[in-house]
This record gives C-alpha cells, structure tokens and sequence, in this order.
C-alpha cells in the first residue's frame, strides 16, 4: 500500500454524488499530507464502517488536530507512527435544480358515478435538491465498500419517493375528476414536497422544490384495475358483463341493430347509476362480498326492446 502524499479528485463530480478514494482497499496517508477539495465538494474520511472528519473546500493539511476523530478512532495505533490508514469520499454538495421525474406505474383517482369508477393517471415535472449531511450521505448511500454512487442511481431512489408522495396525495384529496386535479397542482406539489422531505433528510439530502409538469389520463380498464387490487373478482365480472352490453350497443353483437340500439340506450343511463350503487354498496359491505346488481338497471334496458 503506497504511502499518500496528496489526496485529490482529479475529475470534477459531474454524473455521480460520491466518489471513493482510492476506489478499493485503504489509502495509506502520511501526516502532514496535502487533502485539496474542490469548490461543491466535501471529503469524508471513512474507517471500519464509520464516517468520521469532514473537510470543506480548500487545501487542507492533515495532522492529528485537523483530524481529531479519526485520529481517537484509531488510538494508539497512530501513535509513535508517521501515517494512518482510511479512505476518504469526495460527496456533491451543489444544488441539482433541475431533474427531470415520471411516473412508471399509474397513479389511482377515484371518480364515483363516472365511467369504471377510478381513472388512471401518468404525472411528470421537475424537483431540485442538494446534499445537506455528508457524513449521512456517505453512510446511508455507500458505506460498506461501494466505490462510487451515480446521479441516475440517486434520481431513481428518489423518483419512487415523490411518486409515493403524489399517490399517498390523491388517496387522501380525491380531486375526483382530471379537470379539478389538474387545477390543483401547486397545491399537489407542496404537499408531496412535505411528505417527501423526511425520507430526503433521512439520507442526508434536502429537497429544494418540486414542479408537477402535468397529468395525463391513461388506459383504464376493468382488468388493468383487478390487477392493481382496486376492484374485486365480483365487481370485475360485473364490468365485463356491462362492457359487452356496450359492444352490443355500438353493432358489435349478434342480436341486430335494433336490439343493439336499445341495449346500448338502457346501459348507456343506467351505467353511472350501477357504477355509484356498486362502489357504494362495496364500502358499507366492507369484507362482505359484493351484492349482485339490482335488477332495475336490467328491466330499463329493456324497456327499449318493447318498443321496436
């Protein structure tokens, strides 16, 4: 293990938040050796799964006072001795204003009375943070041997954290229809702001700002709402059945124009009505298996079919 005279990041910290020096093992380091820190940049000294000293911008010039906890850490062994070893991460500490985040999986809205009774959204904007704890950074993030950690790795983490925050929103608002959701997204944006901060702290970061860019309606369907647990196997059932009256309705079915028509014109009124009389009758039944559709509905629909 060579002895270090000079520690230095020879590339600025661009595309990652933590750069470890040297990337594996132990860095020998001589007392009186040169640490220089670029300008957005703090070095943690690192040792047997510990952060310890925390240098600034600058050059610095390493002796047993500048370095008081690494030096108690490591006690007599530095004693009598003319270096020590640790490791040292170089951490990001200027602000990320820009980065871009999105949804990968749909976000939920309940809409009662209206089409399939939720409406999935994809949602996309814009957040800014910065390191606020480097010692934290280093021993949430890459304690333990990892010799850098990428800016896209981060976002990543951090995406699922604002994403969760914009679910937990909707669940507990319920803005009801795309209209009113979209009107409010600054309101949106402060909330998830404040949901998120904790978990940003958590790691050693602070969220700056966060920006909703928009909210866009997605597929909905009966099977795509099963498989995210958000209607049961009855009530599913229960949307197949009322989309192939529809089907029927607009020519698709076998029973003729006529019968289609009229089909079509008792489910097209009764639908918002069954939707709210479902959900609602989920809710109060809680556990309770749903109850089959109330036979109204049906007999309006017919009702046309008397007539041709």
């Amino acid at each position: 293990m060579a002895l270090s005279e000079m520690i230095q990041l020879t590339q600025e910290l661009r595309e990652r938040i933590v750069q470890r020096i040297p990337e594996s093992g132990e860095a020998n380091i001589k007392f009186g050796a040169q640490l220089v820190v670029g300008q957005g940049q703090a070095a943690v000294f690192y040792r047997d799964g510990k952060s310890l000293d925390v240098f600034g911008p600058g050059r610095h010039t390493l002796t047993t006072a500048n370095v008081p906890v690494l030096t108690n850490f490591l006690g007599n062994l530095v004693f009598g001795k003319g270096s020590f070893p640790a490791v040292v991460y170089y951490v990001a500490v200027r602000e990320f204003p820009q980065e871009g985040w999105g949804t990968r999986q749909p976000i939920a809205m309940q809409t009662p009375a209206q089409g399939l009774g939720w409406l999935l959204l994809g949602a996309h904007g814009t957040f800014g943070f910065e390191v606020k704890d480097p010692k934290r950074v280093v021993d949430t993030l890459v304690g333990g041997g990892q010799p850098y950690l990428e800016l896209r790795d981060l976002k990543t983490r951090l995406t699922n954290v604002i994403v969760q925050g914009a679910t937990d929103w909707f669940a507990e608002v319920n803005p009801g229809n795309l209209m009113k959701a979209q009107s409010m997204m600054d309101e949106m944006a402060m909330a998830i702001k404040v949901k998120a901060q904790d978990q940003f702290e958590a790691l050693g970061l602070l969220l700056k700002s966060i920006t909703i860019g928009g909210l866009s309606p997605l597929e909905t369907s009966a099977e795509k709402l099963q498989q995210m647990g958000l209607i049961d196997a009855q009530m599913y059932m229960q949307l197949q059945a009322m989309n192939t009256i529809k089907e029927a309705s607009q020519g698709g079915g076998q029973a003729g124009t006529g019968v289609g028509l009229g089909a079509g014109m008792g489910a097209g009124m009764g639908l918002g009505q069954m939707m709210a009389g479902m959900f609602g009758a989920q809710q109060q039944a809680g556990a309770q298996p749903a109850a089959a559709p109330a036979a109204a509905p049906l007999e309006a629909a017919r009702c046309p079919i008397l007539w041709v």
